[in-house]
């Protein structure tokens, strides 16, 4: 596959029937939600799950999500979707990006990216990254492209 980045972490996905719109393709909230999913999966691989967000009270929230919707994909198709974390300021922020890819042509059918703040679960209010999410993310992000 040609990725945007190096090392990606992937999850395999097909459409199902349920995942199909009015126009007969996978309906694009279908592809954030599989960016949910593979963002998750990926937190997880690395060692940090909802539980430990919920005892540390933080979390990397969401505060800008962008899509681009390339291609349209149909049902039953073979798909991998990517996910890097690709910057940090080791205080705050980072950003995650995503690239959905139909695996017949490798062809990139979307690509995402989000801007996260790290939140104090109790409050909502922005707060420092903990320790523990500097020694899990900050040693696998990518430089962004330019």
């Amino acid at each position: 596959m040609d990725w945007d980045y190096p090392n990606p972490f992937t999850l395999p996905r097909t459409p199902q029937p349920a995942d199909i719109d009015g126009l007969n393709h996978t309906n694009n909230a279908v592809y954030v939600r599989w960016c949910e999913q593979v963002g998750w999966a990926h937190s997880e691989a690395l060692g940090l799950s909802l539980e430990d967000y919920r005892r540390l009270d933080r979390a990397m929230a969401i505060r800008r999500g962008e899509y681009d919707y390339l291609l349209p994909t149909a049902e039953g198709e073979a798909l991998l979707i990517a996910t890097w974390l690709v910057g940090g300021d080791g205080k705050l922020a980072m950003e995650r990006r995503f690239q959905l890819v139909r695996e017949r042509d490798g062809a990139t059918v979307l690509r995402g990216r989000w801007d996260l703040v790290c939140i104090e679960i109790s409050s909502g209010r922005p707060r420092r990254m903990p320790q523990e999410f500097l020694d899990t993310y900050m040693p696998v992000v990518v430089a962004a492209a330019p």
